[in-house]
Parts: C-alpha cells; sequence; structure tokens
C-alpha cells in the first residue's frame, strides 16, 4: 500500500467527506478521491459508503482505520525525528479548548513565539474529547485539555487550575433565585458540542438540581456563549477567569458552586512513546516553569 493513499484515506475518515479532507491536504477533490479509489482497488472492498452528507467508513473501514492512523503518525514522526537537529524549528501543533485558548494561552504562546521564531506553531481548538484523540492518532503533538485524565499512552502535564461558575443572565441574583425561577425542566443548558468536559459536568449538575429533561443548545464559540446567556436564553459553564475576562461590563452573573463541582485542572497532554521534537520540548520549557510532569 502507498503511504500516501493510506494518509489520505486517514483523513478522509476524520474529516467525514472528500472536500474538507482536500483542503486540509492541501490538494484538490480528485486527487483525493483517486487516491481512496487506488486504496479500495488494492484492498478489493469498499472503504467508505458515499452519500449526500459526506462519507461514512464501511465496516472494512473501520478495521483498517486504527491501523491507518498510526502508519500516518508513524511516517510524520519520523520524517520530524530525521530532519530534528536540536534546535527548535518546524511545525508544532497543539490543540486546546476554547476556553483555554481564549484567555490562558495568549501569554504562553507569545513568549513562545519571541523564544523560538523558527516554530511553525499552530493551534486547533476542540473539545476534550477530540483532543484527547488527536495526540493519541498523532495529528496533534500535544493538547490543553480538561482533567482528569489517565491513559497508558499519555504523559500529563498539569497546566493550570479553575474554578468554574455557573453562568446565568444579570436578572437571576443568586443560585436560589434561578432555581426558584425557572420552569420545573430547569433553564436550557447551553453547551459546547459532545466530548466538552464542562458539558458534561454542567449536566450532572442539572441531575443533581432535578433538571434532568432540561434542553440543550449547542454553540460553536466562547463569545456565543456568553452572548446568548446574556439575554437570557439558558445557562453555562465556565470558568470564573473566563467569564471575567471575555463577559464585558458585567453582562452575565456568576454563580459559585460547591467544590466538587468547582475545581477542575487544565492539563497538557502528550503521547509518551515516540521522539519529542526539540519544539515540542522547547514548547513544554515554557509551560514548565511552575508546573510538575505528572505520570498517567
Amino acid at each position: 500500500m502507498e503511504l500516501s493513499d493510506i494518509q489520505t484515506f486517514a483523513e478522509v475518515a476524520r474529516t467525514g467527506g472528500i472536500t474538507r479532507a482536500a483542503e486540509e491536504l492541501n490538494t484538490v477533490q480528485s486527487n483525493v478521491t483517486q487516491r481512496i479509489k487506488a486504496l479500495e482497488a488494492e484492498i478489493g472492498t469498499p472503504l467508505f459508503e458515499r452519500h449526500s452528507r459526506g462519507m461514512a467508513l464501511t465496516g472494512a473501514g473501520k478495521r483498517l482505520l486504527p491501523y491507518a492512523q498510526r502508519m500516518a503518525a508513524l511516517s510524520r514522526e519520523a520524517v520530524l525525528a530525521a530532519r530534528d537537529d536540536g534546535e527548535p524549528k518546524g511545525p508544532l501543533s497543539i490543540g486546546s479548548m476554547e476556553t483555554t485558548a481564549a484567555v490562558r494561552l495568549p501569554p504562553l504562546l507569545a513568549d513562545f513565539h519571541r523564544r523560538f521564531p523558527a516554530v511553525r506553531l499552530s493551534l486547533r481548538t476542540s473539545p476534550t474529547a477530540d483532543l484527547v484523540a488527536g495526540v493519541l492518532e498523532g495529528t496533534l503533538d500535544g493538547a490543553f485539555v480538561a482533567g482528569p485524565i489517565a491513559h497508558a499512552d499519555l504523559t500529563v502535564t498539569s497546566a493550570f487550575r479553575e474554578e468554574l461558575v455557573l453562568v446565568s443572565a444579570r436578572r437571576w441574583a443568586s443560585l436560589a433565585e434561578l432555581r426558584a425561577g425557572t420552569p420545573e425542566s430547569g433553564p436550557t443548558a447551553l453547551v459546547f458540542r459532545t466530548g466538552c468536559t464542562y458539558r458534561q459536568r454542567l449536566e450532572q449538575i442539572f441531575v443533581e438540581f432535578g433538571w434532568p429533561s432540561a434542553a440543550r443548545f449547542e454553540l460553536g464559540t466562547l463569545d456565543g456563549m456568553i452572548g446568548c446567556v446574556a439575554v437570557d436564553m439558558g445557562v453555562t459553564l465556565l470558568p470564573r477567569a473566563v467569564v471575567e475576562r471575555c463577559a464585558m461590563n458585567g453582562s452575565v452573573a456568576m454563580h459559585a458552586l460547591s467544590p466538587s463541582h468547582a475545581r477542575v485542572e487544565t492539563l497538557f497532554i502528550q503521547r509518551r512513546a515516540g521522539h519529542q521534537t526539540s519544539a515540542l520540548s522547547s514548547f513544554l520549557s515554557c509551560l514548565t516553569k511552575d508546573t510538575e510532569i505528572i505520570a498517567a
């Protein structure tokens, strides 16, 4: 099998379609289609089911995918290792939760860029579940995720400690008033997409408050989330530091929670095995000035 065909297959599986895969691979759609057809012909069975909304893996495709991901990641790692002469340079792909990227990372990224300008740093925001998968698959060199994380293939570094607060419109002066003044089913839960740790924790809180059937409304950006809370569309769960930084002129109210609900640690994860590039080592040196590596 051609490695380029395997890499293309893995990208189509990740993105769910030819168009997005072509964009990610910086090539034309016809090239992606040709490589997928060539791989299917070599294996002798379809790897994708084509439909109007994109492409879904067949049974054979699902069985091939973990091997393809490992092969693609190992190929990328091999190239980086061969090129790595100890000077921090080249690509470095970091993932982060939306909230961490908005408030915690700008000073760190600015410091890193000043110290290591030859590194081509890219940042991708996603929910924790997607970020963990990206690091394990090798599409991300490392990522900031919500803890706890325990995985034998990951090394974990403590990065930031956060206090989560329930965020509502300003008209709700207290949590007791909010609970008394909302319908029996509870307020709408404003959440990021499935895989977000804060979403999972908010849903647990709603169950404890007696609102398991409350409506969910998914948003894709932090600004959109805070804007919808401000106009009393619903409530959400966010780190206090994020709300203080991003909510202009006290446009929302923050309600303290019990320590078991409020405490959360942001962790930086990376794969335990394989070559750690000089670029990633340098990034960790900026991050770990005042942090401690935790054995996962």
